[in-house]
């Protein structure tokens, strides 16, 4: 692994390009556009206000900044750098924005969801779409750009609206049997689209283009429902996430359970369980001791044997969305392994076998796990805790590394390169790049 020197950045507000030739990242007002390879500055943007929000087009050739405060968004070119775009929503606000597929049409929402927008860059016309709904997952696009799914509320009742992207015309519109529906989300084939309903009940609805109700499913009744979801890149299985801590998987063919796993607090049989163990060094320097919390302590994965009890944390259920439940789940690439994070066992990732239907693997951190990626090529994902450090897993085993860095670098957040050969690691105010061999993969320990 290779580091590169620190970057500023605002907000978590970096991206690669979906083609990975480019790195744009925010700076307050500025947007900065770099050569993934060289990491030279290609570009310098200068935007109106504070950016809160940046996307790449599918082409990569254009990026926006969504400026929510202002009602605000602009748009840069990176073939012609002096072609400028802004688009203003006034009075309505602006509480989203997003590129269509095509990389030429862009949808704002308006505050409190009055409506939607689709904004053309090719002969600048305006549509409108009403009664878009405001909920965790609103929109969603198949893959292949060919339709948009709008969850809709209209006289108290939810409804699923089909888009053709190519045209923005309406396919098909009709009511979802839902109390108050959260999101929606397509299969990766674009056969079928999933629909799940409030936390407060659990049902996940699976349709068809043609607005035809394929299945519907729930797993009990009088207790908070799902919490996370996520299909297979082979959109053979759908997995949902729940408050009672479980994880169920449901089959394309009948759509019901295939597996139903639990994350106990206890686990007694596991063929591999890693442990994080940091050798914190006390130096001692002409008899005064350095204070040990000053200096990185390395850190290394050991192999567990035995009984394993996962540290847990007792959530407050008092508050709305309490830490509790499976709220975090994906699929390997290769769909041969999935992860999951328990959110009341912050410390721990639990990685399951696909094939085998059980589980695989666990990590056991140090520190509450932040963010987990599936690295988009190969069969490995890497992680953060909030410290100095980044974890990779790969089936070969695991390892912990110390990112070389002078200055107090914390990784929040991360991001894979769209081939897999680098991560973008992001903390507070700073980002870094971190380059991976080939091999990474297979040298894992």
């Amino acid at each position: 692994m290779n580091f590169s020197e620190l970057f500023k950045q605002s907000n978590h507000l970096c991206k690669f390009s979906p083609n990975g030739d480019y790195l744009a990242n925010a700076v307050q007002y500025r947007l900065v556009v770099r050569d993934t390879k060289t990491l030279q500055i290609l570009q310098l943007y200068a935007c109106l206000d504070s950016i809160q929000h940046i996307e790449w087009s599918s082409d990569s050739l254009f990026v926006l900044c969504g400026m929510y405060k202002r009602g605000l968004v602009q748009v840069w070119s990176l073939e012609e750098p002096s072609w400028t775009c802004k688009i203003d929503e006034g009075s309505a606000g602006l509480a989203d924005v997003c590129w269509a597929p095509d990389g030429r049409h862009i949808l704002t929402t308006a505050d409190f969801h009055i409506r939607m927008t689709v904004w053309s860059l090719l002969n600048k016309s305006v549509s409108y779409i009403k009664y878009p709904k405001a909920c965790q997952k609103g929109v969603d696009f198949s893959t292949g750009g060919k339709y948009m799914a709008l969850a809709e509320r209209r006289d108290c009742k939810d409804y699923i609206s089909i888009f053709a992207c190519s045209t923005w015309q309406l396919v098909k519109h009709f009511e979802t049997e839902t109390d108050d529906l959260k999101g929606v989300q397509w299969s990766p084939d674009g056969r079928v689209l999933a629909v799940w309903d409030t936390c407060l009940q659990y049902k996940v609805l699976l349709y068809s283009v043609d607005g035809r109700c394929l299945a519907s499913y729930s797993a009990y009744d009088y207790a908070l429902g799902i919490k996370s979801l996520a299909w297979s890149p082979t959109s053979q299985f759908l997995a949902l996430g729940s408050y009672d801590e479980k994880v169920r998987i449901l089959n394309h063919i009948t759509w019901r359970t295939v597996a139903e796993q639990e994350h106990p607090k206890q686990i007694d049989e596991l063929k591999v369980a890693y442990n994080e163990v940091e050798k914190r060094p006390t130096p001692n320097i002409g008899g005064i001791q350095i204070n040990s919390k000053l200096t990185s302590a390395p850190s290394k994965y050991e192999v567990i044997e035995g009984p394993i009890q996962i540290p847990t944390v007792k959530p407050d259920l008092e508050k709305a969305n309490p830490k509790l439940g499976v709220g975090c789940v994906a699929f390997s690439k290769d769909n041969r392994y999935m992860f999951t994070r328990n959110d009341n066992m912050p410390h721990t990732l639990w990685i399951w076998d696909i094939i085998a239907l059980n589980l695989a693997v666990i990590l056991v951190q140090n520190s509450p796990i932040k963010c987990v990626e599936w690295d988009p090529v190969n069969t490995r994902l890497a992680l953060c805790t909030g410290t100095d450090k980044i974890y990779m897993w790969s089936p070969a085993g695991a390892l912990s590394v110390e990112i070389p860095v002078e200055s107090v670098f914390q990784v929040t957040s991360l991001r894979w390169h769209p081939d897999g050969t680098s991560l973008l690691l992001m903390g507070r105010d700073s980002m870094c790049i971190c380059f991976l061999s080939d091999t990474e993969s297979d040298d894992a320990q």
